[in-house]
């Protein structure tokens, strides 16, 4: 009987502590993914003219793609890009393969050149929140990325010259610079709507 009473006991304590957990996972909850939920998917809605939340955009993934060209010829090359992949994006990178033979760069089907990331969930919504108030005013000479960079289907690349603009990385630990591709794939319809989107996440688009 004593059991019993000490099992039903411990369950109560258990269903009192899941509000109080519940409520400390929502505090550490990205901001721009608090952002988005409360002021940003409202003004879209009403933006866009859309009847229904469920048809605002979002994000949907970010892929960030660092290509590394001499890793053909040695593929040691590319354990700095995947490390500091990593670093960038919080992430552990996979290494991208060539999907076809081209003889004239001596690229056989299958050799490692570059590395890749696909963030999604809370990640990708951390990352997008550093792009756009860290990474970004670092480059120098920044005028705002360009709004032609859609693909018709409201999905963005954005194209970086080198690593050196992530806080992440030492600039005493570079070997080399690398560029690469950040493409912010949402689930807008359009071109308009994910231009919408991204310029309520705070992307500093250049003025045309």
């Amino acid at each position: 009987m004593a059991k019993k009473e000490k099992s039903e006991k411990q369950q109560r304590q258990q269903v009192e502590a899941k509000p109080a957990q519940a409520q400390h996972s929502a505090k550490e909850r990205p901001r721009l993914r608090v952002r988005y939920e409360k002021e940003i998917a409202p003004a879209l809605l009403k933006e866009l003219e859309m009847t229904n939340a469920m048809a605002v955009p979002r994000l949907h993934k970010i892929v960030v793609n660092m290509g590394v060209g001499e890793a053909t010829q040695n593929a040691k090359i590319l354990d700095p890009a995947v490390n500091e992949l990593g670093q960038i994006t919080g992430q552990k990178p996979v290494v991208t393969r060539a999907k076809k033979s081209i003889a004239a760069f001596k690229v056989r089907e299958g050799m490692p050149i570059g590395a890749m990331v696909t963030l999604r969930g809370d990640r990708m919504y951390e990352f997008m929140d550093r792009l756009v108030t860290m990474v970004l005013p670092r480059v120098r000479d920044f005028r705002g990325v360009s709004t032609k960079s859609f693909d018709g289907r409201g999905n963005y690349t954005l194209g970086l010259h080198d690593q050196l603009i992530f806080p992440e990385i030492s600039y005493e630990k570079v070997d080399k610079l690398k560029g690469m591709n950040v493409t912010i794939v949402t689930t807008a319809r359009t071109d308009d709507q994910g231009r919408a989107l991204l310029k309520h996440m705070g992307m500093p688009f250049r003025a045309q």
